[in-house]
């Protein structure tokens, strides 16, 4: 009898679980098709750059508002901060970023954005669009908004919803930090972020352990040397030869001295020297970009960057004051590096809600950064940073046989399956919020 009794209250339970996954899908759909999709458009049509999403963020912050979450505006530049308390519990914390990218789309939808704006960085007038997603990630804070505020029976805590800026140049979650973020709404105990993947099948969910993003800086050496005619070599001291010695030397830094299994980039994006064929100037200049997926590694390269331009100069013939420079810039991030408990607690929630076969742990082949661990670095925060599919599995399949190829992000031709992306952003999300916010 109280084996009949057991199997009973785990089946009632197992239906509940069922039910509650059921009906928060349907609701999420409907939503989309009632506002999520025209939200997804608009945003889409009208993109905004780095540090000037003022008419994105209004948009953002009048939404949440209408959710019944207490909202601030203009955090770190043009940052959202929305806040729903729902009695005791854990604060935590979900980040949308907002900017677009100087490009003219040549997407071919045609909801495709034709904006233009005044650069604040450059001061120029460039075409803009949605080339990464951002537009994906804020209707998803909305949709996750709308749901939590609904489901307040079923967590407890308080949610923290932000919309963030400059996420692509490295600069919104360092601002909003330097304007006391943490200090002014409370320092989460979670906090989640997530990105949509053109690479990806639409609806589906990668969360990985360890680093799902590196760490990225930017880094400049001036190389001094001495001017002089280009048939008197003996003259002068050849900066582009030095240049280029520092060139093929930095690249044994991660070959010979990173771990085979540790990866590493560093990778000489720019030089420039000289102005005439016979000329040999006094001036170079290199232009780096650093990878990392620690930070252990990211001192070792940028100590190893130092020591080799240093000592080559050296080698070179250079006077202390004549050797050349090395300048890290302060527009850079650390690596994104998952909580791997917290990761396998929302895998097998989201398995659970999702279905198995929409959750994977796919590690990224590339080296590309986030700024999302500025916000969970100093101090630590747990968090997971995930992916959400955007393209069709149709278009994928093609691509690999040979059709045409799937757009990267940062790409003009760049778009994304706007339905099955934000719905999944947004049952992801929820998912992931009622298991880390029980109810008290």
């Amino acid at each position: 009898m109280k084996k009949i009794i057991l199997i009973t209250a785990l089946t009632a339970g197992l239906l509940s679980t069922f039910t509650i996954a059921s009906d928060l899908a349907q609701s999420i759909k409907e939503d989309y098709q009632n506002r999520l999709g025209a939200m997804f458009r608009d945003f889409h049509i009208n993109p905004e750059l780095s540090t000037a999403e003022f008419r994105t963020a209004k948009k953002l912050a009048n939404a949440l508002r209408s959710n019944n979450f207490k909202v601030t505006e203009g955090v770190g530049g043009t940052g959202v901060v929305a806040l729903l308390e729902n009695g005791p519990g854990p604060l935590v914390m979900m980040r949308g970023d907002m900017d677009g990218l100087p490009l003219k789309e040549k997407s071919g939808l045609e909801y495709a954005s034709n904006a233009t704006q005044k650069d604040p960085i450059t001061g120029n007038t460039v075409a803009v669009m949605h080339a990464c997603g951002h537009d994906v990630h804020i209707t998803s804070l909305i949709g996750t908004a709308k749901q939590m505020t609904e489901r307040r029976d079923q967590w407890s805590g308080t949610l923290m919803l932000i919309g963030q800026p400059a996420e692509e140049r490295l600069m919104g979650a360092k601002a909003m930090m330097e304007d006391n973020l943490w200090q002014r709404f409370g320092q989460p105990d979670y906090a989640l972020a997530f990105h949509v993947s053109a690479g990806l099948p639409a609806g589906l969910v990668n969360v990985q352990e360890g680093a799902p993003f590196a760490g990225a800086d930017t880094v400049d050496i001036i190389v001094h040397g001495v001017g002089t005619h280009g048939a008197s070599p003996h003259a002068g001291r050849d900066p582009v030869l030095l240049g280029s010695q520092i060139v093929v030397a930095l690249q044994t830094l991660v070959a010979r001295e990173l771990p085979p299994r540790q990866p590493g980039v560093v990778t000489v994006g720019s030089f420039h020297s000289g102005t005439k064929h016979n000329i040999i100037s006094d001036r170079a200049h290199l232009q780096l970009t650093v990878r990392n997926t620690n930070l252990e590694t990211r001192d070792k390269l940028l100590a190893g960057i130092e020591r080799i331009a240093l000592n080559l100069g050296r080698a070179a013939g250079l006077p202390e004051d004549k050797l050349p420079e090395v300048i890290v810039s302060t527009e850079g991030a650390p690596p994104t590096v998952n909580d791997d408990q917290m990761v396998r607690r929302l895998k097998k929630v989201w398995q659970n809600q999702l279905g198995e076969n929409k959750v994977v742990s796919i590690s990224s082949q590339g080296m590309g950064a986030e700024d999302f661990p500025y916000f969970t670095t100093d101090p630590a925060i747990a968090s997971v940073y995930f992916a959400v599919g955007g393209t069709s599995l149709q278009d994928l399949e093609a691509a690999k046989s040979g059709g045409p190829a799937i757009p990267s992000h940062h790409s003009p031709l760049f778009k994304i399956e706007p339905q099955p992306a934000v719905i999944s952003g947004v049952h992801a999300t929820v998912t992931a919020l009622l298991e880390l916010m029980p109810v008290q």
